[in-house]
């Protein structure tokens, strides 16, 4: 016989982190995808799969209208419609992946 002992403690791990510039809060207000992209918590999202469904249609509204959202571009050229596709769909697919994470934002 034998006696095992384990001291264990559960760290939170970063698993997706991504960065997009706040000249595209616009373009995602009318998209309907600001709140739960720059202000998760004022709707009181906490975990990932709370936002896939607000992501999903976002994300469909920015490409069924995609000449509507071109002329939200930022005229300093800091960030564009295709960047902001791009991120929404790499975040969609991280929250997907890793529906229990914690939401966490930095503005």
């Amino acid at each position: 016989m034998s006696l095992d002992v384990y001291l264990k403690i559960i760290r939170p791990t970063e698993v997706y982190s991504a960065n997009i510039t706040h000249n595209l809060g616009r373009m995602a207000q009318e998209a309907v995808l600001y709140m739960p992209l720059w202000r998760p918590e004022e709707m009181r999202f906490t975990k990932a799969y709370q936002i896939i469904p607000m992501l999903e249609k976002g994300l469909d509204r920015l490409k069924a209208k995609p000449d509507f959202f071109k002329s939200f571009n930022p005229d300093n050229g800091w960030g564009s419609y295709e960047s902001l596709v791009k991120f929404v769909e790499k975040y969609l697919v991280a929250c997907k992946e890793y529906p229990d994470a914690d939401i966490e934002v930095s503005r």
